[in-house]
């Protein structure tokens, strides 16, 4: 068993590919105290990517590996892995990053993702976005949610950290689902950052232990 022990705040990357909405929450619940995080960089797989943005405007030096300019998935990986080697992170954060990354021996157990559903349910290869809650809808399920999970060389396979429920209603469309889980993506996402910022998180194979609150027992 692994427990994941780094200073705190916790040191990031953020890899984005998109308009950065996850990535704009991280550093909304950031300066509100609920997110024990200092963002040291962003990585965009795409110089359009909106999300580019929020990192300008919080003044957080930004990135772009897009891989096209790369003859491999690895090539595309050492690449944003160095970049965070050299910004000394403790941690990565995929936020709505859209590209397969093979993950280094040394960020093994450093790399999380969230994903806007119930794993292993409407995940894998291609399933992100709208497409994740029109399949949900589709199959009819009653309770979708979203998924913390730590990366591994598989689409949406690693140890999952933590998952929350959100209701489907009758009449959802995908946007008005994908509305709802996203309010709940961003209260699971620091939740769990803040497990991992208290030492309660532990590895142990595929599956994640989480220590009792030590703060909350000695409280009572």
């Amino acid at each position: 068993m692994t427990r994941l022990l780094f200073p705190t705040p916790l040191r990031v990357a953020v890899l984005i590919s998109g308009g950065g909405t996850t990535l704009k929450n991280l550093l909304e619940k950031q300066a509100a105290g609920q997110a024990p995080i200092d963002v040291a960089l962003v990585i965009s797989s795409s110089a359009q990517a909106g999300g580019l943005a929020h990192a300008a405007a919080a003044g957080i030096a930004a990135q772009v590996c897009d891989r096209s300019r790369f003859d491999s998935d690895l090539a595309h990986s050492q690449a944003i892995f160095a970049a965070c080697r050299a910004a000394g992170v403790s941690l990565v954060l995929m936020a709505g990053f859209l590209k397969f990354v093979p993950i280094p021996d040394d960020f093994a157990g450093r790399v999380l993702n969230i994903h806007p559903a119930l794993i292993p349910s409407f995940c894998g290869a291609g399933m992100y976005g709208r497409r994740v809650h029109a399949a949900a809808l589709a199959y009819g399920v009653k309770l979708s949610g979203c998924t913390v999970h730590f990366v591994d060389n598989q689409y949406d396979h690693g140890p999952i950290l933590l998952q929350r429920e959100t209701p489907v209603h009758e009449g959802d469309t995908p946007e008005t689902l994908a509305a709802r889980v996203f309010a709940t993506e961003c209260e699971a996402y620091p939740e769990a950052l803040r497990l991992i910022a208290a030492g309660r998180v532990s590895l142990e194979g595929r599956l994640v232990r989480i220590a009792a609150d030590s703060s909350a027992g000695a409280s009572l």
